[in-house]
Formats: structure tokens, sequence, C-alpha cells
């Protein structure tokens, strides 16, 4: 089995004492409800472009009754969109794009490792690889379950134009 790096020291991830919960997740992230996929944020550095989050899998996930009853896994989708938010977070909060909102803009080189089950803690780490304000960020990730991996890829986040958004969604009323 080949051993990977992680992103962030595991040592430095405290789950009891978070730098985030989530009512200061949800000062920078729009998701509500079902499509929160972020429990806190454990650790961020500004100077080396990473930080840590905690999803904490439970029996009560949205994709629960559906993704393979008997045998419920944690969809890779959804795994993808909580690296989003832990990007989409941690640029907000400091405002390296320079946009209204971060939105999806791709991923590349993507491996699902393993499993993440209800009852698992899967830890998420980002690290910005580059940031080209009003452009994009591009962000290399990892998700954790019991220190294997279980996630890793690239990301891409763009800006969303939410006036355009608005605009077009008050036409469809």
């Amino acid at each position: 089995m080949v051993k990977h790096e992680f992103i962030i020291d595991p040592s430095l991830l405290d789950t009891e004492n978070p730098v985030a919960d989530i009512e200061a997740i949800r000062a920078y992230n729009p998701q509500r409800h079902e499509m929160e996929q972020l429990t806190s944020v454990l650790y961020e550095d500004l100077d080396r472009h990473v930080c840590a989050a905690l999803k904490k899998v439970t029996d009560d996930e949205f994709w629960v009754r559906g993704h393979m009853p008997g045998m419920p896994l944690m969809p890779g989708v959804v795994m993808l969109e909580a690296v989003a938010q832990l990007s989409s977070y941690f640029t907000q909060k400091n405002d390296l794009l320079g946009a209204e909102m971060v939105g999806f803009g791709g991923v590349d080189d993507v491996r699902f490792r393993g499993v993440v089950t209800p009852g698992t803690d899967l830890i998420l780490m980002v690290q910005l690889l580059k940031v080209r304000r009003n452009r994009m960020i591009v962000a290399a990730f990892q998700g954790w379950v019991d220190e294997n991996m279980v996630l890793e890829g690239t990301l891409r986040g763009i800006p969303i134009p939410v006036d355009a958004v608005e605009s077009h969604m008050a036409r469809r009323s």
C-alpha cells in the first residue's frame, strides 16, 4: 500500500476545539440545510494557504436512505462538494478571489481511495496552489478517515456572477 503525505500534519487538528463552527462557516458559505457539508473548520494557515475541516458523517445524511440501502456509502460527488465548500470558505474568509461567491469550476486527477460511511469523521484538507484574483483558484485536496486517505485531487474555483444569476432567476419568475 502506498503511504500518502498529509497536506496538514494531523497533530495540528483538534476536532474538540475547532477554529470555526457551523455559524462561522455560514458567514462565508451560502449552502444551507442538507447541502451544508462541513461540520467545523479545524485549522487555517493563510501563509501556507492551507485549511482543514471536519465533516461528521451521520445516519441523518440526505443520501443514506437511498445510496445503496443496507450499505450506505457517501457519494463521491458529495465528498467533492464538501471539499469545494472548504475551499470556498477559506477563499472567501480571506478575500482571495475578490468575488461575491465562489463556484465549482472543475476537478482534475480525482481518486477515490476508500469508503466513507455514516458514523465516521471525514477530515478534509486543502492547499491553494494558485490564486488568480477575479479569475480562479486551484487547490490540491485530500480526504481522510482514521488516517487513511479516501479522496484526493485538484479543484478549481471560479467567481460566480451573482448579479447575472439573480437577473436570470427574476426573468424566470
